[in-house]
């Protein structure tokens, strides 16, 4: 077994450039099998959030394999009718409860909403737990650049990660640019655009290096400076996903699945640009 290389955060905080995604795993039967597989496979950083109501699954299946809880990675998202100051501490605390844990490592904010003072709000419960030491670094998923902008002009402890959906098909240069100059680090969700690895440059690439479709993919986020969460509950994907450390894409290549972006959502539901709740 291989350890997932780690990176670090502008707080001093390691994270794994690669976990799992838990969402949309339902049942004790397919978590179990994904925690599984991915401690076997090396993987420590466990990504899941209140809205998936997979939590208690979990902190189950971690308890159960009994690994010290400092060799675990856990990130969970607040639910979005959850946000204001008293709402966001009292779901953190359930939270913590399900995934039977003391503290989390990552906790995000899941969506942004368009009301500021809410968002901001919500933010300062955020900071107050990391101050506390109950969560080791705090974040945000699905935000743009002028929800960042909201929390940067008057927050105490910065955010370290913004979580979006980024794959060949849909990416954000300017947002990821922004977040660069930020130092906040970018997580894909989707890196593998739900299974649609069938462009042909994708597969020619795939031919080139000796790898699947999905581990070119991946690789291309990591040699790009993303971190990713790819989600599955088979096995065999859960092992190939974390296969990817052992090559990287030249830069010609790297170019070049750069231009299959097309700002096309393969996942998103909501468009954050106007979602709110």
């Amino acid at each position: 077994m291989n350890m997932i290389p780690e990176c670090r955060l502008n707080n001093g905080v390691d994270i794994p450039i690669l976990g799992l995604g838990l969402y949309k795993t339902t049942g004790p039967g397919e978590m179990h099998i994904a925690v599984t597989e991915a401690l076997k496979a090396g993987y420590r950083l466990f990504d899941t959030a209140e809205l998936y109501e997979n939590e208690a699954l979990l902190g189950a299946e971690l308890e159960a394999f009994g690994i010290p809880r400092s060799e675990l990675f856990i990130t969970s998202k607040l639910i979005m009718d959850s946000m204001s100051h008293d709402k966001a501490i009292k779901a953190f605390e359930q939270s913590l409860r399900d995934l039977r844990t003391d503290y989390l490592d990552l906790f995000l904010i899941h969506w942004p909403g368009q009301q500021k003072e809410r968002l901001l709000d919500t933010w300062k419960a955020l900071e107050e737990l990391y101050l506390a030491g109950k969560v080791r670094a705090i974040g945000m998923s699905n935000f743009l650049i002028r929800h960042m902008d909201w929390i940067l002009e008057s927050c105490s402890v910065p955010p370290v990660l913004n979580q979006k959906e980024h794959n060949p098909l849909f990416s954000e240069p300017e947002l990821y640019e922004f977040c660069r100059k930020n130092d906040i680090k970018v997580q894909s969700w989707s890196p593998l655009m739900r299974g649609a690895l069938s462009d042909p440059l994708i597969t020619g690439l795939s031919e080139k290096y000796g790898k699947t479709p999905a581990q070119i993919v991946l690789r291309w986020h990591i040699d790009e400076g993303f971190l990713a969460v790819p989600k599955s509950v088979h096995g065999d994907r859960i092992r190939e996903n974390a296969d990817i450390f052992d090559f990287s894409l030249e830069k010609e290549d790297l170019l070049a699945i750069d231009g299959m972006n097309k700002r096309k959502s393969s996942s998103l539901t909501r468009d954050p640009e106007t979602y709110d709740f």
